[in-house]
């Protein structure tokens, strides 16, 4: 017996939404599309057309629905991404990125203008120190990166 996810976040694209949720699937572990529907007669996009893409992301449900130009993702919303080492920031990173931009403190925008956070799971870890001077230190070298580098927190967890 499966449960239904209660909230369901929806994103809006301007006729990518099936070629977005192809990508993004494509990336992740566990993920995977789960329904397409299409445009009727009725409109408003082309018959046949996607309307709302249903996909899985590490078996988190997400809907894409293909509104029009309408409405444009901004940095007031990013999925972020608990990542474990360093090779999967690396692989993330260079994926989403490409065709995007990145930012600083490891955000980026994919080619669709959406934004993701792709946060080694060191980073919160160093962040959460008893010692302030120590996170403080962390801190401050993750506000000076764009893509996260685990090595340079730790050297600037120990004082290096």
């Amino acid at each position: 017996m499966s449960t239904q996810q209660k909230i369901t976040p929806c994103l809006w694209y301007d006729g990518q939404a099936e070629e977005a949720a192809a990508f993004y699937t494509s990336l992740f572990k566990d993920s995977r599309i789960t329904e397409v529907q299409r445009y009727g007669k009725e409109g408003p996009g082309t018959p046949g057309s996607p309307m709302l893409v249903v996909f899985e992301l590490a078996g988190q449900t997400y809907t894409a629905l293909n509104g029009g130009p309408q409405f444009n993702f901004t940095e007031a919303i990013s999925l972020s991404v608990d990542c474990e080492d360093q090779a999967e920031v690396d692989e993330l990173w260079a994926k989403l990125s490409e065709g995007g931009e990145e930012g600083p403190c490891g955000w980026l925008k994919d080619k669709y203008g959406l934004s993701w956070q792709i946060i080694p799971r060191a980073l919160p870890e160093l962040l959460a120190d008893p010692d302030p001077e120590k996170a403080g230190r962390v801190m401050k070298a993750m506000l000076g990166m764009g893509k996260i580098d685990v090595q340079g927190l730790r050297d600037a967890y120990d004082n290096k």
